[in-house]
Protein backbone atom coordinates (compact mmCIF):
# COMPACT_ATOMS: atom_id res chain seq x y z
CA UNK A 1 0.00 0.00 0.00
CA UNK A 2 1.40 3.63 -0.72
CA UNK A 3 1.33 6.43 1.64
CA UNK A 4 -0.72 8.76 -1.42
CA UNK A 5 -2.75 8.74 -4.24
CA UNK A 6 -1.33 10.04 -7.45
CA UNK A 7 -2.17 13.31 -8.28
CA UNK A 8 -4.42 11.61 -11.21
CA UNK A 9 -6.23 8.92 -9.16
CA UNK A 10 -7.03 12.26 -6.76
CA UNK A 11 -8.42 14.42 -9.59
CA UNK A 12 -10.68 11.50 -10.69
CA UNK A 13 -11.94 10.22 -7.31
CA UNK A 14 -13.01 14.19 -6.34
CA UNK A 15 -15.60 13.52 -9.34
CA UNK A 16 -17.16 9.65 -7.95
CA UNK A 17 -20.32 9.83 -6.36
CA UNK A 18 -20.30 8.80 -2.73
CA UNK A 19 -20.57 5.17 -3.78
CA UNK A 20 -18.34 4.92 -6.67
CA UNK A 21 -15.41 6.64 -4.18
CA UNK A 22 -15.76 4.48 -1.65
CA UNK A 23 -16.20 1.07 -3.99
CA UNK A 24 -13.23 2.29 -5.90
CA UNK A 25 -11.16 2.92 -2.73
CA UNK A 26 -11.75 -0.29 -1.33
CA UNK A 27 -10.67 -1.97 -4.58
CA UNK A 28 -7.11 0.32 -5.07
CA UNK A 29 -4.39 -2.05 -4.69
CA UNK A 30 -1.60 0.96 -3.97
CA UNK A 31 -4.64 2.78 -1.52
CA UNK A 32 -3.49 4.06 1.72
CA UNK A 33 -3.24 3.08 4.65
CA UNK A 34 -6.22 3.91 6.89
CA UNK A 35 -8.04 2.73 9.97
CA UNK A 36 -9.31 -0.18 9.06
CA UNK A 37 -5.63 -1.82 7.88
CA UNK A 38 -4.80 -1.59 11.85
CA UNK A 39 -8.00 -3.32 12.74
CA UNK A 40 -7.56 -6.04 9.40
CA UNK A 41 -11.09 -4.63 8.80
CA UNK A 42 -12.39 -6.50 5.38
CA UNK A 43 -15.27 -4.85 3.28
CA UNK A 44 -18.52 -7.16 2.80
CA UNK A 45 -21.04 -5.21 1.09
CA UNK A 46 -20.79 -0.89 -0.49
CA UNK A 47 -24.42 -0.33 -1.64
CA UNK A 48 -26.60 2.62 -1.27
CA UNK A 49 -27.23 3.55 1.88
CA UNK A 50 -26.06 0.38 3.38
CA UNK A 51 -22.24 -1.18 3.71
CA UNK A 52 -21.09 -3.97 5.90
CA UNK A 53 -17.30 -4.67 7.23
CA UNK A 54 -16.07 -7.11 9.35
CA UNK A 55 -13.05 -7.05 11.84
CA UNK A 56 -11.62 -10.06 13.97
CA UNK A 57 -11.30 -10.85 17.04
CA UNK A 58 -7.82 -10.93 18.16
CA UNK A 59 -5.55 -10.42 20.79
CA UNK A 60 -3.90 -7.30 20.15
CA UNK A 61 -7.96 -6.31 20.44
CA UNK A 62 -8.92 -7.28 24.11
CA UNK A 63 -9.09 -5.14 27.09
CA UNK A 64 -7.22 -5.55 30.61
CA UNK A 65 -10.29 -7.81 31.32
CA UNK A 66 -9.16 -10.20 28.05
CA UNK A 67 -12.43 -9.63 26.04
CA UNK A 68 -12.97 -7.38 22.94
CA UNK A 69 -12.16 -4.15 23.81
CA UNK A 70 -15.33 -2.21 23.40
CA UNK A 71 -13.75 0.60 21.41
CA UNK A 72 -13.28 -1.90 18.46
CA UNK A 73 -16.69 -2.69 18.45
CA UNK A 74 -17.17 1.50 18.24
CA UNK A 75 -14.94 2.07 15.73
CA UNK A 76 -16.60 -0.68 13.52
CA UNK A 77 -20.00 1.12 14.33
CA UNK A 78 -18.25 4.63 13.48
CA UNK A 79 -17.02 3.01 10.06
CA UNK A 80 -19.94 1.42 8.65
CA UNK A 81 -22.17 4.14 9.46
CA UNK A 82 -20.60 6.81 8.43
CA UNK A 83 -19.51 4.76 5.04
CA UNK A 84 -23.52 4.15 4.36
CA UNK A 85 -23.58 7.79 4.72
CA UNK A 86 -20.93 8.67 2.17
CA UNK A 87 -22.65 6.27 -0.59
CA UNK A 88 -25.14 8.64 -0.80
CA UNK A 89 -23.27 11.76 -1.32
CA UNK A 90 -22.82 13.69 -4.72
CA UNK A 91 -18.84 14.13 -6.08
CA UNK A 92 -16.99 16.46 -3.89
CA UNK A 93 -18.98 16.36 -0.56
CA UNK A 94 -18.16 14.85 2.40
CA UNK A 95 -19.10 14.61 6.05
CA UNK A 96 -18.25 14.55 9.63
CA UNK A 97 -19.47 12.33 12.75
CA UNK A 98 -21.14 15.03 14.70
CA UNK A 99 -22.45 12.42 17.37
CA UNK A 100 -22.08 8.78 17.99
CA UNK A 101 -23.77 6.15 20.03
CA UNK A 102 -23.28 3.24 20.92
CA UNK A 103 -24.92 0.19 23.15
CA UNK A 104 -23.40 -2.78 23.95
CA UNK A 105 -25.20 -5.81 24.35
CA UNK A 106 -22.74 -8.66 25.25
CA UNK A 107 -18.80 -9.05 26.05
CA UNK A 108 -17.07 -10.88 23.19
CA UNK A 109 -14.18 -13.40 23.38
CA UNK A 110 -10.86 -12.68 21.32
CA UNK A 111 -10.52 -16.02 19.74
CA UNK A 112 -10.41 -14.97 16.38
CA UNK A 113 -13.81 -15.23 15.14
CA UNK A 114 -14.98 -12.33 13.02
CA UNK A 115 -17.67 -9.46 13.90
CA UNK A 116 -19.80 -7.95 11.40
CA UNK A 117 -21.26 -4.48 11.34
CA UNK A 118 -23.96 -3.16 9.13
CA UNK A 119 -24.48 0.62 9.07
CA UNK A 120 -27.78 1.42 7.11
CA UNK A 121 -28.77 5.61 6.45
CA UNK A 122 -31.67 6.67 8.34
CA UNK A 123 -32.04 10.14 6.52
CA UNK A 124 -30.16 11.55 4.38
CA UNK A 125 -30.71 15.42 4.22
CA UNK A 126 -28.86 18.25 2.69
CA UNK A 127 -26.60 19.29 5.91
CA UNK A 128 -27.18 16.12 8.25
CA UNK A 129 -27.72 12.70 7.83
CA UNK A 130 -28.51 10.15 10.75
CA UNK A 131 -27.57 6.19 10.33
CA UNK A 132 -27.79 3.68 12.55
CA UNK A 133 -25.61 0.03 12.85
CA UNK A 134 -25.73 -3.28 14.44
CA UNK A 135 -22.29 -5.61 15.09
CA UNK A 136 -22.83 -9.58 14.92
CA UNK A 137 -20.69 -12.47 15.97
CA UNK A 138 -20.46 -15.36 13.84
CA UNK A 139 -23.72 -16.82 14.82
CA UNK A 140 -25.63 -13.84 14.02
CA UNK A 141 -26.14 -12.46 17.74
CA UNK A 142 -26.27 -8.96 18.42
CA UNK A 143 -22.99 -8.01 20.13
CA UNK A 144 -23.74 -3.87 19.81
CA UNK A 145 -25.97 -1.09 18.23
CA UNK A 146 -25.53 2.53 17.74
CA UNK A 147 -26.97 5.83 16.26
CA UNK A 148 -24.79 8.35 14.45
CA UNK A 149 -25.17 12.16 13.60
CA UNK A 150 -22.90 13.84 10.15
CA UNK A 151 -22.61 17.00 9.27
CA UNK A 152 -22.46 16.86 5.40
CA UNK A 153 -19.82 19.53 3.95
CA UNK A 154 -21.13 20.75 0.75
Amino acid sequence: MSEALSSEQLDAMSRMSGLEYLRTAFALEDRPRFIGDLLHMEVEEIESGRVTFTVPTVQEFSNPLGVLHGGIAATLLDSVMGCSVHTLLEAGVGYGTLELKVNYIRTVPIDGRRLRGTGTVIHAGRQVATAEGRVVDDQDRLVAHGTTTCLIHR
